[in-house]
Protein backbone atom coordinates (compact mmCIF):
# COMPACT_ATOMS: atom_id res chain seq x y z
CA UNK A 1 0.00 0.00 0.00
CA UNK A 2 1.30 3.50 -1.18
CA UNK A 3 1.55 6.32 1.55
CA UNK A 4 -0.38 8.95 1.26
CA UNK A 5 0.77 11.52 -1.46
CA UNK A 6 1.33 14.63 0.91
CA UNK A 7 4.63 17.13 -0.03
CA UNK A 8 6.95 18.33 2.94
CA UNK A 9 9.46 20.06 0.89
CA UNK A 10 9.76 24.09 2.13
CA UNK A 11 9.40 25.43 5.16
CA UNK A 12 6.49 25.40 7.70
CA UNK A 13 6.33 28.00 10.56
CA UNK A 14 4.81 26.55 14.09
CA UNK A 15 2.55 28.95 14.44
CA UNK A 16 2.01 30.58 18.58
CA UNK A 17 -1.27 30.45 19.91
CA UNK A 18 -2.77 34.28 20.66
CA UNK A 19 -4.13 35.23 23.80
CA UNK A 20 -5.28 38.37 24.89
CA UNK A 21 -5.25 40.47 27.65
CA UNK A 22 -7.49 37.95 30.41
CA UNK A 23 -6.09 35.10 28.65
CA UNK A 24 -8.43 33.72 26.50
CA UNK A 25 -7.87 32.37 22.74
CA UNK A 26 -7.70 35.55 20.42
CA UNK A 27 -9.07 33.94 17.12
CA UNK A 28 -9.26 37.19 15.39
CA UNK A 29 -5.55 37.65 15.96
CA UNK A 30 -4.59 34.52 14.91
CA UNK A 31 -6.69 34.65 11.78
CA UNK A 32 -4.48 38.18 11.30
CA UNK A 33 -1.34 36.99 12.11
CA UNK A 34 -2.45 34.13 9.40
CA UNK A 35 -3.03 36.39 6.53
CA UNK A 36 -0.16 38.32 6.95
CA UNK A 37 2.02 34.95 6.65
CA UNK A 38 0.16 34.14 3.82
CA UNK A 39 1.92 36.42 1.77
CA UNK A 40 4.83 34.28 1.53
CA UNK A 41 5.41 31.27 -0.24
CA UNK A 42 5.05 29.21 2.35
CA UNK A 43 4.22 25.20 1.94
CA UNK A 44 2.35 25.48 5.11
CA UNK A 45 1.67 25.87 8.96
CA UNK A 46 1.85 23.52 12.04
CA UNK A 47 -0.71 24.21 14.56
CA UNK A 48 -1.03 23.69 18.23
CA UNK A 49 3.03 22.66 17.92
CA UNK A 50 5.56 23.43 20.96
CA UNK A 51 5.60 27.00 19.98
CA UNK A 52 1.83 26.89 19.89
CA UNK A 53 1.23 26.68 23.67
CA UNK A 54 -0.55 22.86 23.18
CA UNK A 55 -0.24 21.29 26.04
CA UNK A 56 -1.80 24.37 27.69
CA UNK A 57 -5.22 24.44 25.58
CA UNK A 58 -8.16 22.59 26.22
CA UNK A 59 -9.40 20.15 23.98
CA UNK A 60 -12.48 22.75 23.01
CA UNK A 61 -9.49 25.73 22.63
CA UNK A 62 -7.30 23.47 20.50
CA UNK A 63 -10.60 22.53 17.97
CA UNK A 64 -11.42 26.56 17.70
CA UNK A 65 -8.01 27.12 16.65
CA UNK A 66 -7.95 24.78 14.53
CA UNK A 67 -11.31 25.29 12.87
CA UNK A 68 -10.43 29.06 12.75
CA UNK A 69 -6.85 28.48 10.99
CA UNK A 70 -8.11 26.24 8.79
CA UNK A 71 -10.60 29.00 7.31
CA UNK A 72 -7.37 31.50 7.04
CA UNK A 73 -5.21 29.09 5.90
CA UNK A 74 -5.58 29.05 2.04
CA UNK A 75 -6.21 25.39 -0.05
CA UNK A 76 -2.62 25.30 -1.49
CA UNK A 77 -0.92 25.63 1.94
CA UNK A 78 -0.83 22.57 4.22
CA UNK A 79 -2.13 22.88 7.56
CA UNK A 80 -0.18 20.42 10.20
CA UNK A 81 -2.49 19.78 13.16
CA UNK A 82 -0.22 19.16 16.75
CA UNK A 83 -2.60 16.59 17.56
CA UNK A 84 -0.30 14.16 19.91
CA UNK A 85 -1.61 13.05 23.65
CA UNK A 86 -0.39 11.28 26.65
CA UNK A 87 -2.78 8.25 26.07
CA UNK A 88 -2.82 6.05 22.79
CA UNK A 89 -6.83 6.75 22.98
CA UNK A 90 -6.83 9.98 23.80
CA UNK A 91 -4.47 10.74 20.26
CA UNK A 92 -6.67 9.13 18.18
CA UNK A 93 -9.74 11.12 19.35
CA UNK A 94 -8.22 14.11 18.48
CA UNK A 95 -6.37 13.35 15.59
CA UNK A 96 -10.06 12.70 14.17
CA UNK A 97 -11.03 15.93 15.36
CA UNK A 98 -8.52 17.68 13.87
CA UNK A 99 -9.13 15.68 10.48
CA UNK A 100 -12.76 17.26 10.70
CA UNK A 101 -11.46 20.64 11.36
CA UNK A 102 -9.60 20.58 8.13
CA UNK A 103 -5.64 19.23 8.99
CA UNK A 104 -4.09 17.63 6.22
CA UNK A 105 -2.02 15.95 8.53
CA UNK A 106 -0.92 15.20 12.21
CA UNK A 107 1.88 15.80 14.00
CA UNK A 108 2.05 13.87 17.49
CA UNK A 109 4.28 14.38 19.82
CA UNK A 110 5.98 11.60 21.59
CA UNK A 111 3.97 10.68 25.11
CA UNK A 112 6.42 11.27 28.06
CA UNK A 113 4.58 11.44 31.10
CA UNK A 114 6.27 7.84 31.98
CA UNK A 115 9.23 8.57 30.24
CA UNK A 116 10.80 5.72 31.54
CA UNK A 117 8.36 3.65 30.13
CA UNK A 118 8.37 4.86 26.86
CA UNK A 119 10.33 1.93 25.53
CA UNK A 120 10.70 1.33 21.33
CA UNK A 121 7.88 -1.27 21.64
CA UNK A 122 5.85 1.15 23.80
CA UNK A 123 6.43 4.54 21.31
CA UNK A 124 5.74 1.58 17.94
CA UNK A 125 2.63 0.02 19.69
CA UNK A 126 1.12 3.52 20.19
CA UNK A 127 2.61 5.24 16.42
CA UNK A 128 1.09 2.22 14.80
CA UNK A 129 -2.37 1.79 16.47
CA UNK A 130 -2.94 5.74 16.09
CA UNK A 131 -2.02 5.17 12.48
CA UNK A 132 -4.50 2.60 12.29
CA UNK A 133 -7.31 5.01 13.51
CA UNK A 134 -6.03 8.17 12.30
CA UNK A 135 -7.98 9.34 9.09
CA UNK A 136 -5.01 11.50 7.94
CA UNK A 137 -1.92 11.18 7.46
CA UNK A 138 0.50 10.94 10.97
CA UNK A 139 4.29 12.70 11.53
CA UNK A 140 6.34 11.63 14.52
CA UNK A 141 7.38 14.48 16.62
CA UNK A 142 10.37 14.03 18.73
CA UNK A 143 11.61 16.84 20.71
CA UNK A 144 13.44 15.48 23.51
CA UNK A 145 14.54 19.11 25.27
CA UNK A 146 10.64 19.35 26.42
CA UNK A 147 9.95 15.51 26.53
CA UNK A 148 13.50 13.44 27.51
CA UNK A 149 12.11 11.07 25.11
CA UNK A 150 13.17 10.67 21.86
CA UNK A 151 12.99 7.86 19.42
CA UNK A 152 15.42 5.74 18.36
CA UNK A 153 16.51 5.28 14.51
CA UNK A 154 15.68 1.97 14.01
CA UNK A 155 11.84 2.67 15.75
CA UNK A 156 11.94 5.23 13.22
CA UNK A 157 12.34 2.86 10.35
CA UNK A 158 9.94 0.78 11.54
CA UNK A 159 6.91 2.65 11.70
CA UNK A 160 8.31 4.29 8.24
CA UNK A 161 6.68 0.88 7.02
CA UNK A 162 3.75 2.33 8.19
CA UNK A 163 1.64 3.57 4.75
CA UNK A 164 -0.38 6.21 7.03
CA UNK A 165 2.94 7.62 8.93
CA UNK A 166 4.70 9.79 6.06
CA UNK A 167 7.69 11.73 8.28
CA UNK A 168 8.85 13.05 11.17
CA UNK A 169 9.78 16.40 12.72
CA UNK A 170 13.10 15.92 14.49
CA UNK A 171 13.74 18.99 16.96
CA UNK A 172 16.38 17.22 18.72
CA UNK A 173 19.84 18.94 16.26
CA UNK A 174 21.91 15.49 16.67
CA UNK A 175 23.03 15.17 12.63
CA UNK A 176 24.22 11.83 12.68
CA UNK A 177 20.65 10.80 13.93
CA UNK A 178 19.30 12.66 11.51
CA UNK A 179 21.34 11.02 8.73
CA UNK A 180 20.69 7.74 9.89
CA UNK A 181 17.09 8.04 10.20
CA UNK A 182 17.13 9.12 6.11
CA UNK A 183 19.52 6.18 5.37
CA UNK A 184 17.10 3.55 7.32
CA UNK A 185 13.76 5.10 5.80
CA UNK A 186 14.09 5.42 2.40
CA UNK A 187 12.66 7.83 0.03
CA UNK A 188 8.81 7.89 0.45
CA UNK A 189 9.18 8.70 4.45
CA UNK A 190 9.88 12.74 4.75
CA UNK A 191 12.35 14.17 7.65
CA UNK A 192 12.01 18.32 8.49
CA UNK A 193 14.60 19.54 10.71
CA UNK A 194 13.05 20.96 13.53
CA UNK A 195 14.85 23.81 13.99
CA UNK A 196 16.53 27.34 11.77
CA UNK A 197 19.82 26.18 14.02
CA UNK A 198 20.16 23.50 11.69
CA UNK A 199 18.10 24.25 8.85
CA UNK A 200 20.88 23.75 6.18
CA UNK A 201 22.85 20.77 7.82
CA UNK A 202 19.19 19.02 7.84
CA UNK A 203 18.53 19.68 3.80
CA UNK A 204 22.06 18.53 3.18
CA UNK A 205 21.71 15.29 5.08
CA UNK A 206 18.09 14.65 3.16
CA UNK A 207 15.58 17.06 4.98
CA UNK A 208 12.97 18.00 2.42
CA UNK A 209 11.78 21.17 4.61
CA UNK A 210 11.71 22.59 7.70
CA UNK A 211 9.44 22.99 10.86
CA UNK A 212 11.27 26.43 11.97
CA UNK A 213 10.47 29.06 15.07
CA UNK A 214 12.34 31.47 13.03
CA UNK A 215 9.91 31.09 9.88
CA UNK A 216 7.18 33.12 12.21
CA UNK A 217 9.11 36.37 12.18
CA UNK A 218 11.56 35.88 9.34
CA UNK A 219 9.79 33.80 6.89
CA UNK A 220 11.69 34.93 3.61
CA UNK A 221 14.93 34.30 5.37
CA UNK A 222 14.11 30.92 6.04
CA UNK A 223 12.49 30.44 2.09
CA UNK A 224 15.95 31.57 0.72
CA UNK A 225 17.72 29.45 2.71
CA UNK A 226 15.62 26.40 1.31
CA UNK A 227 15.64 28.25 -2.22
CA UNK A 228 19.07 28.57 -2.47
CA UNK A 229 19.99 24.52 -0.93
CA UNK A 230 17.98 23.79 -3.87
CA UNK A 231 19.41 25.90 -6.57
CA UNK A 232 22.94 24.69 -5.03
CA UNK A 233 23.93 28.16 -4.00
CA UNK A 234 26.05 26.00 -0.87
CA UNK A 235 28.13 29.59 -0.41
CA UNK A 236 24.97 31.71 0.08
CA UNK A 237 23.22 29.88 1.58
CA UNK A 238 25.87 29.05 4.24
CA UNK A 239 26.19 32.22 5.03
CA UNK A 240 22.13 33.01 5.29
CA UNK A 241 22.63 30.02 7.96
CA UNK A 242 25.52 31.84 9.86
CA UNK A 243 22.98 34.53 10.07
CA UNK A 244 20.04 32.38 11.44
CA UNK A 245 22.07 31.10 14.66
CA UNK A 246 21.46 34.33 17.28
CA UNK A 247 18.61 35.41 15.59
CA UNK A 248 16.87 31.27 16.22
CA UNK A 249 18.79 31.20 19.30
CA UNK A 250 17.39 34.42 21.13
CA UNK A 251 13.40 33.25 20.02
CA UNK A 252 13.82 29.43 21.16
CA UNK A 253 16.97 28.71 23.91
CA UNK A 254 17.52 31.84 25.17
CA UNK A 255 13.88 33.72 25.66
CA UNK A 256 11.15 30.59 24.52
CA UNK A 257 7.78 31.06 23.69
CA UNK A 258 7.90 34.56 25.73
CA UNK A 259 10.64 35.94 23.57
CA UNK A 260 8.72 34.30 20.15
CA UNK A 261 6.20 36.29 21.13
CA UNK A 262 7.55 39.56 22.30
CA UNK A 263 9.42 39.57 18.78
CA UNK A 264 6.60 39.07 16.54
CA UNK A 265 4.95 42.52 18.46
CA UNK A 266 7.97 44.23 17.63
CA UNK A 267 7.94 43.47 13.71
CA UNK A 268 4.18 44.39 13.48
CA UNK A 269 1.95 41.01 13.99
CA UNK A 270 0.23 40.55 17.29
CA UNK A 271 2.34 37.92 20.15
CA UNK A 272 0.27 38.69 22.79
CA UNK A 273 0.74 37.21 26.99
CA UNK A 274 2.00 33.40 27.51
CA UNK A 275 -0.15 31.37 29.44
CA UNK A 276 0.57 30.95 32.80
CA UNK A 277 2.67 29.64 34.54
CA UNK A 278 4.90 31.07 31.81
CA UNK A 279 6.03 34.23 32.51
CA UNK A 280 6.68 37.57 30.00
CA UNK A 281 9.93 38.88 29.39
CA UNK A 282 11.23 41.51 31.73
CA UNK A 283 12.18 44.68 30.64
CA UNK A 284 15.56 43.99 30.31
CA UNK A 285 15.24 40.65 28.75
CA UNK A 286 12.97 42.45 25.98
CA UNK A 287 15.46 45.08 24.93
CA UNK A 288 18.16 42.07 24.81
CA UNK A 289 15.94 40.40 22.06
CA UNK A 290 15.73 44.02 20.70
CA UNK A 291 19.31 44.17 19.90
CA UNK A 292 19.59 40.84 19.02
CA UNK A 293 16.75 41.46 16.36
CA UNK A 294 18.50 44.79 15.33
CA UNK A 295 21.50 43.42 14.90
CA UNK A 296 20.21 40.98 12.47
CA UNK A 297 18.50 43.21 10.35
CA UNK A 298 14.83 42.00 10.91
CA UNK A 299 14.22 45.84 13.05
Amino acid sequence: MNKPVISLSGVFPPVPTPFDAEGEVAIRKLIENLERWNQYDLSGYVVLGSNGEAGFLSVEEKLRVLEAARQAIPPDKLMIAGAGCESTRQTIALTRQAAQAGADAALLVTPHYYDAKMTPGALAHHYEAVADGAPIPVLLYTVPKFTHVDIDTATVARLARHPNIIGIKDTGGNMAKMADTVRLTGPDFQVLAGSAGFFLAGLTLGAVGGTLALANVAPQKCLDLHRLFKAGQMEEAAALQRWMIPVNAAITARFGIAGLKAALEMLGYYGGPVRSPLLALTGEEQRALWEVLTEGGLL
